[in-house]
């Protein structure tokens, strides 16, 4: 019926050119097709870009997702296999094979996003809101010349986006009506992938190579890849474990904060931390939780010595149950806890460790 009316609108000079747009918004509105930028480490795509996957599902029921990964190695094709077989929505995989893209820089990686989103001609583009979707996806939106949408933790529509402002404090509504295409960042905590049963063969979605004939060199003049460095733990990765154990500055010291790490431990949780407790050089700054750290929302939040400063709030506060414990009775970290106790850490700490068993 579209194809018709187009039809008669380009042939007939009578026909209202004001139908003719009104023709060709809705067909933009009904025609939905979104490319998932994913992070894979160790041959598996990571949860959180899975959770970009659920948000683009939101975007419309007839959308078509394509989720592109880009790398090089076995490692690449054994995380394309996983992106496959992982997801029924997914409808096709978009592999870029290339040394160029061994390390996760935004100059090569964003114009990988321009020259497939040239060939695909997207609606939609998305990523998390992690380092490494804050890292690529700007740089590709100014590529695309258009406003990405940042932080959204509820979609509307295909046009239609929540986002929180002022560290969390309010949320704002946005309509986009720009260009195609409409590129954002999400919060995975706000999307969290369903569990579902063992991989299936029979629905896996088609592998493509990305063709980089014409991918030129000079994307990889102005920085570096120089190293990464991580701690070395068996605790749960932070963004998302089922629980989290965050220490502040409180604990007055990187051998006090061990603490921290033993009870995390025991519990098999993931360690997060406070700006000021990373600023004072007591954990590395990939266990900082808050607005300019990560965002978690584990069913248990446990936060000793945290005081509760608006910023750290705003990256843990849509945990489920949150557990507080601070001498401060007027914390503010007290306002918006399930459980407070106030207290001495370094006496409840050793109390919890003596009467936790042992992890199995």
């Amino acid at each position: 019926m579209a194809t018709r009316a187009l039809l008669k609108a380009l042939t007939n000079p009578t026909f209202p050119s004001s139908s003719l747009q009104l023709l060709s918004i809705s067909s933009i509105s009904r025609s939905v097709s979104t490319l998932v930028l994913a992070e894979h480490d160790g041959g598996m795509v990571k949860t959180q870009s899975l959770s970009a996957v659920v948000a683009a599902k939101a975007l419309g029921e007839d959308n078509s997702i394509s989720m592109l990964l880009a790398g090089s190695g076995p490692s690449l094709q054994e995380a394309a296999a996983h992106a496959a077989s992982c997801n029924p929505s997914i409808s096709q995989v978009l592999v870029a094979d290339s040394d160029k893209f061994k390390y996760p820089l935004a100059e090569p990686w964003a114009k990988l996003v321009h020259l497939v989103q040239q060939n695909g001609g997207y609606s939609h583009i998305i990523t998390t809101s992690s380092s490494f979707g804050k890292n690529i996806l700007p740089r590709a939106a100014a590529l695309l010349d258009v406003s990405p949408i940042t932080d959204v933790i509820e979609i509307c529509g295909s046009c239609q986006f929540v986002r929180p402002i002022y560290a969390g404090n309010a949320l704002c509504t946005v309509r986009y009506a720009g260009a195609n295409p409409c590129m954002l960042t999400v919060r995975s905590t706000s999307f969290p992938v369903p569990s579902v049963a063992a991989d299936s063969k029979s629905n896996e979605a088609p592998i493509s190579q990305v063709d980089l004939s014409t991918f030129s060199e000079d994307c990889m003049i102005k920085s570096r890849y120089v190293k990464h460095t991580s701690q070395d733990t068996e605790c749960p990765d932070l963004g998302s474990a089922r629980i989290v154990v965050t220490g502040g500055r409180a604990l007055k010291s990187a051998e006090n904060f061990k603490m921290i790490e033993k009870l995390a431990e025991k519990l098999v949780a993931a360690v997060g931390a406070t700006r000021a407790a990373v600023d004072a050089g007591f954990v590395p700054n990939d266990l900082q939780v808050g607005q300019t750290g990560k965002i978690v929302a584990p069913e248990l939040y446990m936060a000793f010595g945290v005081s509760g400063a608006i910023q750290h709030l705003a990256g843990m506060k849509d945990s489920k149950v949150i557990v507080a414990v601070n001498k401060d009775a007027d914390a503010p970290i007290f306002q918006v806890a399930d459980y407070g106790m106030v207290g001495d850490l370094f006496e409840v700490i050793p109390e919890l460790l003596e009467k936790l068993p042992d992890k199995k």
